[in-house]
């Protein structure tokens, strides 16, 4: 018995050494079967602990944004949103033989230009690879991309959002950045399900994209709608890419899995191409608790390729992932290795310093980020930090409002609450951006000042505003004129409607000189009423106390 175990032993070696040595693979995909053996195996052990293991949600990210150029990363096709199909194909990108990639420098000096704000090392020579595989709207059957050795690497992007009870408190966190490297985006298929038939449009293959790679830094749903927002308002700053989501122009994969603190992490699952932040927040949340659900119940997660229904706010299967697809990555013959250089001092005799893509120069052109920009407002301005938030988060927000103070002596944080309440709340009842506003920062610094030097009350100069915003013509004095809204400045007239007031409410007057202050606000919404808010709310506060004290 002993002696036929020890020769099966050895038969299973043997075979097990052929396989290795004719199928290299094999033996990686037996090893994955063993060890998803051992975790089943393993998983009854949770039905039997009194108390559930505490699982935690781990989130990475792999973002593709679409370069902001005017041509292709290897043809010279114009990059347009929405142009007739087909339209926008180059021999290249057709993949007819004979044509060959040629390199758009903007592209490149674009990924730099990312890498920085983004704290990463940039490779002074990085490398163009085929990955191979099979799309019909791939026409090549490869695509150019950098796997070996990208343009960029070891990078992080520290990002904030606003936390606590009362959304207030800004929670800062920070996401390491594996690599940025640059490829070219495939056509898009699009399915006709009622003639049975799929179409290709090859309008968008070639197209130049950064793919940028965040390690599993993140939790949960919250920080990583976070860390995409900061890094869309960082591309849209730079003028890198544009950032549109709902046009396809930044696209999110997400790898979830769970697992206990301390403990290897999970089996991960990958949601792809969602296409909104909002989705992106509750499709990470879903995942979370669809894989903590299964391994509570002793299953197994599967390792899956989802995608998210924003319909049902559900991660549904889309193909599974038995084993690692072999793209077959070979050096792309076609183009020499990219080679950036520091300086100018740096450039080799007889190169082109126009053609060149010099990392100093593009150094010294950066921006101000978001998050410089929030700190300068805080700091400046004594803006409360949410207010910060809105006005860089918002597209021209932030510019309308700098506009606004410099044509008004309104103090910053007497300026915000118009800003970020009464234009903020008009655009978004009518979906608008900040661009198509129908009143203009000087417009609205002039009701300001009016308001100000004391022409109008608050509540006329919120009058004022709601006219100017149905007749974008009129100007804030001509609406103050028209509708008689100025101030009345006649004491001896306020003093007589105070009194009218007064002698009308003795039930009030009485709550005063017995000591309830809170009375007075009452009282003085009546002078208001009366006088259709011309009133000035110091002097009537002032005459009440003088005739109820």
């Amino acid at each position: 018995m002993a002696a036929s175990s020890v020769a099966a032993s050895e038969l299973l070696q043997n075979i097990n050494k052929h396989i290795s040595i004719l199928y290299p693979k094999a033996s990686y995909v037996i090893r994955r079967i063993s060890t998803s053996r051992q975790r089943s195996d393993s998983q009854p052990q949770l039905r039997v602990k009194s108390a559930p293991k505490q699982l935690v949600g781990v989130v990475g990210l792999e973002v593709h944004a679409q370069i902001n150029s005017n041509t292709k990363l290897f043809s010279g096709s114009s990059v347009r949103f929405s142009a007739p199909p087909n339209s926008l194909v180059s021999p290249f990108d057709a993949s007819l033989p004979g044509t060959l990639p040629v390199l758009n420098t903007r592209c490149v000096e674009a990924a730099v230009m990312t890498a920085l704000a983004l704290n990463c090392t940039i490779n002074r020579t990085s490398l163009f690879d085929r990955k191979h595989y099979f799309y019909a709207d791939l026409p090549t059957g490869y695509q150019i991309t950098q796997q070996r050795r990208p343009i960029a690497v070891d990078g992080f992007l520290a990002y904030s959002f606003l936390g606590g009870k009362k959304r207030n408190q800004v929670i800062k966190r920070t996401v390491s950045i594996k690599q940025i490297q640059l490829e070219q985006d495939s056509g898009k298929s699009l399915h006709d399900d009622l003639r049975s038939q799929t179409l290709i449009d090859l309008n968008r293959a070639g197209v130049g994209l950064m793919e940028l790679v965040m390690e599993p830094d993140m939790s949960c749903g919250e920080e990583a709608a976070a860390a995409v927002g900061e890094l869309q308002l960082i591309l849209q700053t730079l003028g890198t890419c544009q950032g549109n989501m709902s046009e396809g122009q930044l696209r999110v994969d997400a790898n979830v899995s769970v697992h206990e603190p301390g403990e290897p992490l999970g089996i991960r699952t990958e949601v792809k191409n969602i296409n909104s932040i909002r989705y992106l927040a509750k499709a990470i949340d879903y995942e979370i608790q669809r894989q903590i659900a299964v391994l509570q119940r002793g299953g197994t997660v599967q390792s899956q390729t989802r995608a998210f229904d924003s319909k049902s706010g559900e991660t549904v299967p889309m193909r599974d992932k038995e084993g690692l697809q072999d793209y077959r990555f070979m050096p792309e013959p076609n183009l020499p290795p990219l080679i950036v250089y520091e300086d100018n001092a740096s450039l080799p005799s007889g190169i082109d310093a126009c053609q060149a893509v010099v990392v100093q120069e593009i150094r010294e052109a950066l921006p101000e980020l978001p998050a410089v920009k929030r700190e300068r407002l805080v700091q400046t301005y004594g803006l409360l930090p949410e207010h910060s938030f809105t006005l860089v988060n918002e597209d021209g927000l932030l510019e309308y409002f700098e506009a606004v103070l410099k044509a008004t002596k309104k103090e910053p944080r007497k300026v915000i609450g118009w800003v970020t309440n009464e234009l903020v709340g008009h655009l978004k009842q009518q979906d608008m951006s900040v661009s198509q506003s129908p009143i203009a920062p000087s417009a609205l610094a002039e009701l300001l000042e009016l308001q100000e030097t004391g022409h109008i009350s608050s509540s006329a100069a919120r009058r004022v505003f709601q006219e100017m915003w149905r007749s974008p013509g009129k100007t804030a004095l001509q609406i103050i004129q028209e509708q008689d809204l100025g101030l009345v400045s006649d004491t001896a007239q306020l003093h007589s409607i105070c009194q009218e007031v007064l002698d009308s409410h003795p039930d009030e007057v009485n709550a005063i000189r017995g000591g309830n202050k809170k009375v007075l606000n009452k009282l003085m919404g009546l002078v208001q009423r009366e006088t259709k808010g011309r009133a000035d709310p110091v002097l009537v506060r002032k005459i009440i106390q003088e005739k109820t004290s």
